[in-house]
């Protein structure tokens, strides 16, 4: 095992190994363990915030930081990443968050991760050290290598540091929990609430018919916005307040961390969308969350369920407990053509 802690390391383990398998903190394993003929490159060692200016609301840090890290200096200037990252209580990294695309519930407010990260440096299959995007909001000068990044799974080369923009965190926020009485009643009220200006942090629909919503904002027009919601679902029954501070930061930890998904084998982010839900509840999966109005599908599977998965031509995403994680493989020509020129003798693998 390989454990760099510059960059310039990183560049050595690329030109004298040909086969790389990065790992950060190893969250998602069916995405970091290396296979046969590939070196494992820890990158845990390959840590710490660079440069933060709160009042610029920017910061760049490396890529084996824990999101952990980051969300703590952030928290201290009343600030937070909006796109809500996954896995942060079990130690993920900000390098594999961005290299496998993940974004939380809160990423329905105002984007997921491609929307946020401003610039990266990586190295590439030939060694070189590569700059993509910038360290500020306004730069937009050169080939947006930064954004390819994003959900590439290391295809492209190996982030050493990563720079984002941030956002001041919501003063106060509250959850409505709302029991609709079946599915399509259910995806009914989303697509409503969905076209209406609510500006809702989170809409969660959780099978068959359970709709979560949150709120944020300041403490003073919350009790107002949530009284307009309960109207807008039209219903007097089955609607519930999360009220407790600590009670309902801790539920929606618990659902960044996808310990909803605890027990299932299998592990895996499935791209969903309201007219694709009454055919995914069709197949066998276990316990499951949509997030983002339904955008998102993150699931426990069984073998079966992933079987059924890959029959239908679902595409989908393995995080845990899967040998071939990704399906189908990148066939797209700019994506093999982007591929090609920055690891032309193929050191990182196409998963």
């Amino acid at each position: 095992m390989l454990r760099p802690t510059t960059p310039q390391e990183v560049q050595e383990a690329v030109l004298t190994h040909p086969r790389l398998r990065p790992r950060g903190a190893g969250t998602k394993p069916a995405l970091s363990s290396p296979k046969e003929g590939e070196a494992l490159l820890d990158l845990s060692g390959l840590r710490g915030i660079l440069e933060y200016e709160p009042e610029e609301f920017v910061f760049t840090a490396l890529a084996g930081t824990p999101l952990r890290e980051i969300e703590a200096a952030l928290k201290a200037h009343g600030q937070y990443l909006p796109f809500d990252p996954p896995l942060l209580g079990k130690g993920a990294t900000l390098g594999g968050t961005v290299a496998a695309g993940l974004s939380g519930p809160m990423r329905h407010r105002y984007g997921g991760v491609r929307d946020f990260i401003l610039g990266v440096r990586f190295v590439d299959g030939e060694g070189r050290l590569v700059r993509g995007g910038g360290k500020v909001v306004k730069n937009a000068a050169g080939f947006p290598f930064h954004r390819l990044m994003v959900g590439s799974l290391g295809a492209f080369g190996i982030m050493v540091e990563l720079s984002f923009k941030v956002f001041p965190r919501p003063r106060a926020t509250r959850t409505l929990r709302a029991t609709i009485k079946g599915l399509e009643e259910a995806l009914r009220a989303v697509e409503k609430l969905r076209l209406l200006p609510l500006d809702l942090l989170a809409l969660d629909l959780l099978p068959p018919a359970t709709l979560e919503l949150r709120l944020g904002g300041f403490p003073e027009s919350l009790k107002a916005r949530l009284e307009r919601l309960k109207a807008l679902l039209g219903q007097e029954e089955g609607l519930e307040e999360v009220e407790e501070v600590a009670e309902e930061e801790a539920h929606w930890q618990a659902v960044r961390d996808l310990r909803f998904l605890e027990g299932s084998p299998i592990h895996a982010k499935v791209p969903a969308g309201l007219a694709r839900i009454p055919f995914l509840e069709g197949l066998p999966l276990g316990p499951r969350r949509y997030l983002d109005g339904g955008e998102v599908l993150y699931v426990g599977l069984e073998e079966e369920g992933l079987k059924a998965l890959k029959e239908a031509g679902i595409p989908h995403l393995v995080l845990r407990g899967a040998q071939d994680p990704l399906s189908p493989k990148p066939q797209d020509p700019f994506f093999l053509g982007v591929k090609g020129a920055l690891d032309p003798k193929g050191r990182f693998p196409l998963r």
